[in-house]
């Protein structure tokens, strides 16, 4: 039996500024700092000996092969993406970048999004990839517009009562 998978959906490569500044210092990050520590740790845990019951060199090559796999993908991800600058033209219709509030027409609640790349979101901050079923129903809307999203608890409809950009 063959393990192939189909490849995933590859993820809109758009990312507002402070993402961008974001991924770059995460990267000088890993390449300058964390990586040179962990290489001097494995190094010393090396030195100590008999490496096949040494939990110290085990642990460091595990991070090591973390930073390292999060740096190649940095390092192909960022020269990838185009940064969205400035504000559209008609700040009262939903695009990139927006910061969105909606009202569940069902229950009345008042929820606030912004919509942002995929290497952005943040469910705590309240930003939503572009990708996501909700930014994907919401693009292109006006304000006062109401449009129903098919989300994970089922189709749910919603008002526009916000468009800000920052």
């Amino acid at each position: 039996m063959s393990r192939w998978r189909p490849p995933s959906p590859t993820s809109t490569a758009i990312i507002t500024r402070e993402g961008f500044e974001t991924l770059k210092s995460e990267l000088d990050h890993l390449w300058h700092t964390m990586r040179p520590e962990v290489v001097k740790a494995l190094a010393a845990a090396a030195a100590e000996g008999d490496r096949s019951e040494n939990a110290e060199y085990t642990y460091r090559k595990k991070q090591l092969g973390e930073i390292d796999r999060r740096v190649r993908y940095l390092s192909k991800r960022i020269p990838s993406l185009k940064v969205a600058e400035g504000a559209p033209s008609d700040k009262e219709t939903v695009f990139f970048g927006a910061l969105i509030e909606l009202e569940n027409a069902d229950s009345g609640e008042t929820l606030r999004y912004r919509i942002v790349g995929p290497d952005e979101t943040s469910a705590k901050l309240g930003w939503i990839s572009i990708d996501s079923p909700l930014a994907r129903a919401v693009m292109k809307k006006k304000l006062d517009d109401e449009f129903e999203a098919e989300l994970p608890g089922g189709r749910t409809r919603f008002t526009i009562i916000g468009v800000t950009y920052e």
